[in-house]
């Protein structure tokens, strides 16, 4: 029966709830798939790492961190940085979660590597890295006979990448359009009660959503770089951020959105990419629904994205109101279809 060592670069609210659903789904693993795992390396950004050849107590690491305390007494070793945690956790597969660059993707991008040059499988739900080094990382992986994977870089645990890499053979993405970005879809649908812009952000930031700055989201980065990752990746065009013809939702006001629901229509901000031979064209604005879409009844934090192929006309994917934990079940799909894909 087969043992992997587990590495954690990233312990926030998803890396601590991917901790969770590890425990939760331990025994599972070995009696399904013969799978079984321990946590080896824990890093986090303001509570230090810890690193246990023999195995860590990573629930006790997660009360640790979620009570404000240190990692340091967990661990054997002291790393200087997170290259130097790579090379001292002794892992089989890496978990990267730290925070997403737009512009680059780094420092992720550097992580994943590392951790596919040390021989890890590179599991993240990092846009970042796939956006800026797809082709890097997955060359990469090949020459090394490990998974890049990243199910939960777009719609958290819903399987887009999964599905296109191993359902649906010769089947060529023409284009796609939905809703990729939950905060400003809550956001939205706080105004069609009657709250202002300022007091709906604030709401989706108490409840975890939005970030303190709320600009990624709102002025449409969050939307334009998942739209940039389907089309990297499904699409197999390289394709920037910067590339997304965005607009966000700061010019949509309480009267524009109570003119349309006046209308019986909604205010939502659509993704949408076109394929064009070799080149694609990607889109993030607001647009107006009206019933017969889709989109119109895709309400607070969900997501929908819909596809178009040369083999099927129309098929969508909905994800309902997801949190940390469906990110986190992205990731422990990844590990476990990358393990059980290199034997």
């Amino acid at each position: 029966m087969p043992h992997y060592n587990l590495a954690l670069l990233g312990f926030g609210n998803v890396g601590r709830a991917l901790a969770r659903l590890l425990q939760g789904k331990e025994a599972e693993l070995q009696q399904r798939y013969d799978i079984t795992f321990s946590v080896t390396g824990i890093a986090t950004r303001h509570h230090g790492a810890a690193i246990q050849p023999a195995g860590l107590d990573y629930i006790q690491a997660v009360e640790q961190v979620e009570n404000g305390e240190s990692l340091a007494a967990l661990s054997m070793l002291r790393v200087q940085d997170n290259l130097d945690f790579l090379r001292s956790c002794g892992a089989d597969v890496l978990f990267e979660n730290t925070p997403v660059n737009h512009m680059t993707g780094q420092p992720a991008i550097d992580h994943l590597h590392l951790a596919l040059e040390l021989g890890m499988h590179a599991i993240t739900a990092n846009k970042g890295a796939v956006v800026h080094a797809y082709r890097e990382l997955s060359e990469l992986a090949k020459a090394k006979n490990r998974k890049f994977y990243f199910e939960s870089s777009v719609m958290d645990g819903a399987p887009i990448f999964s599905l296109f890499r191993a359902a649906l053979p010769a089947a060529q993405l023409l284009g796609f359009h939905g809703i990729l970005n939950s905060t400003t879809n809550l956001i939205l649908g706080r105004m069609e009660s009657g709250e202002s812009f300022e007091l709906a952000v604030k709401y989706a930031q108490s409840v975890g959503l939005a970030e303190t700055d709320p600009a990624a989201d709102v002025d449409g980065w969050d939307a334009a770089i998942k739209v940039a990752a389907l089309i990297t990746v499904l699409m197999d065009i390289p394709f920037a951020p910067q590339q997304v013809d965005r607009t966000g939702i700061r010019l949509i006001t309480p009267e524009m959105v109570a003119q349309a629901k006046a209308q019986g229509k909604r205010w939502k901000l659509v993704c949408t990419a076109e394929r064009d031979e070799n080149s694609a064209k990607g889109r993030v604005a607001p647009e107006l629904m009206d019933p017969s879409s889709p989109l119109y009844s895709v309400d607070g934090s969900s997501s929908i994205v819909e596809f178009r192929t040369d083999t099927l006309a129309s098929f969508s994917i909905i994800e309902g109101n997801p949190g940390p934990q469906t990110t986190a079940y992205g990731l422990l799909a990844d590990f476990v279809n990358a393990v059980r894909s290199v034997v």
